[in-house]
């Protein structure tokens, strides 16, 4: 059963890169918030709900197995975290707009400011996802700011 929930853990192999492995590792989340997107709101709001809830156990015992904390190679936390970064925000199917979504969320996710970087000690494998869940959702204000703006520009000109 470790196999399967190792293979899960680090996407597959991609949380195994020897050069960024978060950055490499999300890129799983880009199809999955693109097809969320796809989806009603309600939907979007409950599959990324149960994948993040089912992330928790997983994480946590990956982590355990490879003996630290919130190992590098584990990325489920950020494959399943990224869509609540475009969560509701149609405009984000775009191609330079979900990229753009992304860029954010892996720099704030790398730099950690607080309260990302305190979401981290939580206990029980819950603090692996939490950290990605608030830099997720700082993204979406930043791309929810960012698309107003936007929009008000387009509206003006």
């Amino acid at each position: 059963m470790v196999e399967p929930l190792m293979a899960l853990a680090t996407g597959f192999g991609l949380g195994l890169s020897p050069w960024a492995s978060g950055t490499v590792g999300s890129l799983l989340g880009l199809p999955l918030a693109w097809w969320l997107l796809g989806r009603t709101r309600r939907v979007q709001i409950a599959v990324t709900l149960a994948l993040l809830l089912a992330a928790v156990p997983v994480c946590h015992l990956v982590e355990q197995d490879l003996g630290g904390k919130d190992d590098g190679r584990i990325v489920l936390d950020e494959i399943v975290a990224f869509p609540v970064a475009v969560l509701g925000q149609a405009a984000a199917r775009q191609p330079w707009t979900l990229a753009s979504a992304f860029v954010v969320y892996r720099v704030v996710d790398a730099t950690k400011p607080p309260p990302v970087s305190l979401a981290e000690a939580v206990p029980g494998g819950a603090g692996i996802v939490l950290d990605d869940v608030i830099a997720a959702a700082m993204t979406w204000l930043v791309m929810a700011g960012g698309l107003a703006l936007w929009r008000r520009r387009q509206v003006s000109s």
